[in-house]
């Protein structure tokens, strides 16, 4: 399994932005996660979805909505888990 940080992100209090991530191979089966490094307590801090483009015959793109939850500004990570 390889696992990472992919890149870093800000979002103002309740905002919502998309990030993308490019050139993955096709064939890995890659599970995506947003971790908060900004504590708040009490509640989550973040949701998001990703979306998949098709890019070639061997790569796809990553596309990830991130959304903050809160009243306050929160950074997060992009991380990732390859799981083949």
């Amino acid at each position: 399994m390889r696992i990472g940080t992919q890149f870093t992100g800000a979002l103002g209090a309740g905002q919502t932005r998309r990030w993308f991530t490019h050139s993955w191979p096709a064939d890995w089966h890659v599970i995506w996660h947003m971790m908060p490094v900004t504590p708040v307590i009490g509640a989550p801090e973040v949701e998001w979805e990703v979306e998949v483009e098709r890019a070639s015959t061997t790569h796809v793109t990553y596309w990830l909505t991130v959304r903050n939850l809160t009243s306050t500004p929160v950074n997060f990570e992009g991380r990732y888990a390859v799981l083949n």
